[in-house]
């Protein structure tokens, strides 16, 4: 089960560093912060460029505690707000990816939650620091709460864009 986990952990984590360092460099075919920023912009997430940088850092933060499954429920916590946000975007579109919907946004997020429920394993810092606590239905519907409210905020404000563009 441990193997599973690490395997898990790292395979998401290494998704959402590639998804970070899009907007955050530019690096594998994204668009940097600027180009980024000016898709948020269209989407009504305001100011685009500083809320791009905000997302990318987010998300790489996430990856990392998730990849050395270190204070698991923070870091599934930061992936299920930044990717509801990157999912509510998007959700006009339906469920599929290749139609341009929040299904890549929806699988983050809902691996991240599966991990804080589940925990990191033991091969994590979370194990060697005493850490294992953190993980079970308490911790995990934490972070899913956590996460869903962290969104919160910029949801609204995309919502007050929109409707001001009316």
């Amino acid at each position: 089960m441990s193997l599973g986990l690490l395997l898990l952990r790292l395979l998401l984590a290494a998704l959402l560093f590639g998804h970070a360092t899009q907007k955050l460099f530019g690096w594998f075919r994204g668009q940097g912060p600027t180009g980024t920023g000016a898709i948020f912009h269209g989407w009504g997430i305001r100011p685009g460029r500083q809320m791009a940088v905000l997302a990318g850092t987010a998300e790489l933060a996430g990856a990392a505690l998730i990849a050395l499954g270190l204070l698991t429920p923070l870091g599934a916590a930061i992936v299920i707000g930044t990717m509801t946000v990157a999912a509510a975007v998007n959700v006009g579109n339906g469920l599929w990816a290749h139609l341009g919907g929040y299904e890549v946004a929806f699988v983050y997020a809902a691996l991240a939650a599966v991990l804080a429920y589940t925990g990191p394993g033991a091969w994590s810092l979370d194990n060697p620091l005493g850490l294992d606590d953190l993980a079970g239905y308490g911790w995990g519907t934490a972070a899913v709460v956590v996460g869903l409210l962290g969104s919160v905020p910029p949801l609204l404000r995309r919502r007050q864009v929109l409707a001001s563009q009316r």
